[in-house]
């Protein structure tokens, strides 16, 4: 009855606090809803987490015809443009763009990791040798919300706008920590 006469005050006072290990463009997206406790790990003082988000070849997606701020459907094959077949002409004929693009990234995470590791080899204070990480590195943080704001987090980041990535950690939030604890208002 609360809820849906959008009296929610009292849900202002359940409250749950979650450990979450997240890419930090996710994380970007996802610090956004300025309604939560945040304590996030600090790159400043400790050593950055050693763990990259990974992209399969199969899913690479292609920038939306519509949508700009958003992703279309995945891409399956090259497309044609100069670009694209210059670098195509330079590889293995039969190699999928996918498996091209995950390879890319490996490799890409591969120098930066050792460019990061040198640095800290070198004595260069952490605060600085950190300034080139990508944004697929992980970052950790406790993330406190109430039970009204936690539905608002919710209802943006599962809606099928919302980007993949962040609508993966919300959906696995709402059915395996609020639908158990809340059956009532996940309802």
């Amino acid at each position: 009855y609360l809820l849906r006469h959008r009296h929610t005050t009292p849900f202002e006072m359940a409250e749950i606090k979650i450990r979450v290990r997240v890419p930090m463009d996710c994380w970007r997206q996802w610090i956004r809803h300025r309604s939560a406790n945040v304590n996030e790990y600090s790159t400043r003082y400790s050593e950055a987490i050693d763990e990259k988000q990974k992209t399969l070849p199969t899913d690479w997606r292609s920038q939306s015809d519509s949508n700009k701020q958003g992703s279309g459907g995945y891409i399956t094959e090259w497309i044609d443009n100069d670009r694209a077949r210059e670098i195509k002409s330079s590889l293995d004929k039969d190699m999928h763009v996918g498996q091209y693009l995950s390879d890319q990234e490996k490799e890409l995470h591969g120098t930066i990791a050792s460019i990061y590791s040198d640095r800290l080899a070198l004595g260069v204070a952490k605060e600085q040798a950190r300034k080139d990480l990508p944004l697929s590195n992980y970052t950790e943080a406790y993330w406190k919300i109430d039970l009204h704001n936690l539905m608002h987090f919710l209802s943006l980041r599962m809606d099928s706008h919302a980007q993949q990535e962040i609508r993966d950690y919300a959906t696995t939030i709402g059915y395996e920590i609020v639908k158990p604890l809340f059956p009532k208002v996940w309802k």
